[in-house]
């Protein structure tokens, strides 16, 4: 399974939509590269909101991209967390590891002899992150129609994997989809439960294009470049094609 020719990797996304976002909505090689939300997402219900889950995939994607900017292994980073670590930060913070986030900026400082704050180095990413998605652009690849997930990743594609999960589905239906299933075929509640992923992908799209100083389309708006300082005029021109 792909999406703009990049492999997704193992896990099943179907009832993560954050995860949906990291593999569908990746400038580059998803998951380990860009955001691995899953866990935040499915498990811990630490991104509850569109809001929540759009601010996850615009840090994470950038803290990730960093260690690809500079070279370095994000191993130490969250694989290994301060004993206290969740104690001192809570829910979205502390998958961060602030403490760990502020050890890279240490050793950025003793390579370069430049101090650097934590969200001067998101800076450096953000900067990277929107010329990947501009390279994407020019290539033919960086505008939301690429950003579309196969629907497997999103849901039951055949009445047999409906009805695998039945239960879990039809209970999805009901309580929070608000749709009566009595009487209806797996193929009627296939397509309601289609049209309400594929809707959540879009909003969830909406999110994190705004968060990102993206426009509507998926395209970094030219308020945006000028602010990341990246308005070269070959950027300016290909941006200006896609103004609406």
């Amino acid at each position: 399974m792909e999406c703009k020719g990049m492999e997704f990797s193992e896990y099943v996304t179907k009832e993560s939509l954050a995860q949906q976002g990291g593999y569908g909505i990746a400038n580059k090689g998803p998951q380990h590269d860009e955001s691995w939300l899953i866990f935040m997402d499915q498990v811990n219900n630490q991104i509850p909101t569109f809001e929540d889950k759009a601010e996850a995939l615009h840090y994470f994607p950038l803290f990730r991209t960093w260690f690809s900017i500079v070279g370095l292994c994000k191993l130490p980073w969250n694989d290994i967390e301060p004993e206290d670590n969740k104690q001192k930060y809570h829910g979205m913070e502390a998958a961060k590891v602030p403490e760990h986030v502020e050890n890279y900026c240490w050793l950025f400082e003793g390579v370069t002899g430049k101090h650097i704050s934590p969200e001067e180095l998101i800076l450096q990413s953000e900067r990277v992150h929107n010329l990947q998605r501009l390279f994407n652009l020019k290539m033919g690849f960086g505008t939301r129609k690429h950003d579309i997930i196969p629907y497997r990743a999103a849901g039951p594609v055949t009445a047999e994997e409906y009805e695998s999960r039945q239960e879990l589905y039809d209970q999805q239906l009901k309580e929070i989809i608000k749709f009566d299933i009595k009487g209806k075929t797996t193929e009627e509640k296939m397509k309601v439960l289609r049209d309400y992923r594929e809707e959540q992908y879009q909003k969830l799209c909406d999110a994190v294009y705004k968060r990102r100083g993206w426009d509507s389309n998926g395209v970094p708006t030219l308020e945006n470049i000028k602010k990341l300082k990246i308005d070269f005029s070959e950027v300016i021109d290909l941006v200006e094609k896609y103004q609406s």
